[in-house]
């Protein structure tokens, strides 16, 4: 009996999407049978609506973490993207056609990732203090641009990217499916997909191989500043207004869901299905233990697990890693 468990849990941990998917599996029935009503439709389209900006800058991020660096700075990102488009676009202040604003706020995400990757492959300077950096920097222009107020009058083109439906599936949710198809051919069917896993398989040999390491992490990370670009035209005009505390801890529950969708902290390791199953998991934690009634508690209890899981992931993988050299 025991040695059955051992194999379910070794299946489970070494193919994560499998074991996040049991894992979601049996928590869906669980909360189902305390209170029938959490799949009700509109409870489901919230989830699913909540879930897309974290899929969205989880399927950048992922890669950046497979490379084996890290970015911590797409929550401030975020922040100062929202701030500059609400500052374009709104009808008190730029007042700038949506046709403007949305390529310029992609422009300027992807060049802030460009930055990020510039100053780590070329400059030489660790991910860790970079990003770290540029969360402090980048929330502190953010304030600058916001000067202690609110941005809200938001034109309806820019409205509909967050409030919109089609097909009556919002807007969010179909960028979302179209980033991890566009990220599934990237990674799957592109030589630069291929690269992106040996470089942070075997740094050395991918350098001895020719491969170019310096171009291809500043690529990871222009990537992910551009899908924070498009996180943020979906989801934030989905609020009434845009203030400078938007994306304020995004980047820990966004490595929350890579890492716990098994995407090695090392590098070298990573699957979107498991990156979106991580995310599913993540975004569903606190609709799930409101539904469990568990009242004011539900948003302490909701850190604590997020932290946990963290955890989990990080010792799975060293216990992969174990298993391997033994």
């Amino acid at each position: 009996m025991k040695g059955g468990i051992r194999k379910v849990f070794a299946y489970m941990v070494r193919y994560r999407a499998a074991g996040l998917f049991l894992f979601i599996f049996c928590l869906l029935t669980l909360v189902t049978l305390v209170n029938p009503t959490f799949l009700e439709w509109q409870n489901l389209r919230d989830i699913a609506v909540q879930a897309a900006p974290i899929c969205i800058i989880s399927c950048g991020l992922m890669l950046v973490l497979v490379t084996g660096e890290i970015d911590i700075s797409v929550g401030s990102m975020m922040g100062l993207l929202a701030a500059c488009m609400g500052a374009m676009a709104s009808l008190s202040r730029g007042n700038w056609p949506p046709g403007v604003v949305i390529p310029l706020t992609l422009g300027i995400g992807m060049l802030l990732g460009l930055l990020n990757g510039w100053l780590v492959a070329y400059a030489g300077i660790p991910s860790i203090i970079v990003t770290l950096g540029m969360l402090t920097a980048l929330r502190g222009v953010t304030e600058l641009i916001m000067a202690g107020t609110w941005i809200t009058d938001l034109p309806s083109g820019i409205r509909f990217l967050g409030t919109g439906t089609w097909l009556g599936i919002p807007v969010s949710v179909w960028t979302a499916l179209a980033v991890f198809l566009v990220s599934l051919w990237l990674v799957h069917q592109t030589a630069i997909g291929k690269r992106i896993y040996a470089i942070g398989s075997n740094p050395h040999a991918a350098r001895l191989a020719g491969l170019p390491i310096k171009p291809i992490k500043v690529f990871v990370f222009a990537w992910t500043g551009l899908l924070t670009g498009v996180a943020t035209l979906v989801s934030v005009p989905q609020l009434s207004v845009v203030d400078s505390g938007i994306g304020v801890g995004l980047e820990l529950l966004v490595i929350t869901c890579v890492v716990v969708g098994g995407t090695a902290v090392n590098g070298g390791i990573g699957n979107l299905g498991g990156v979106l199953c991580g995310v599913v998991l993540m975004t569903m934690i606190s609709t799930v233990l409101i539904f469990m009634k568990l009242g004011e508690d539900a948003t302490y209890w909701s850190r604590a697990i997020q932290g946990l899981f963290i955890l989990g992931a990080i010792l799975a993988d060293h216990w992969i890693s174990n298993q391997r050299k033994t």
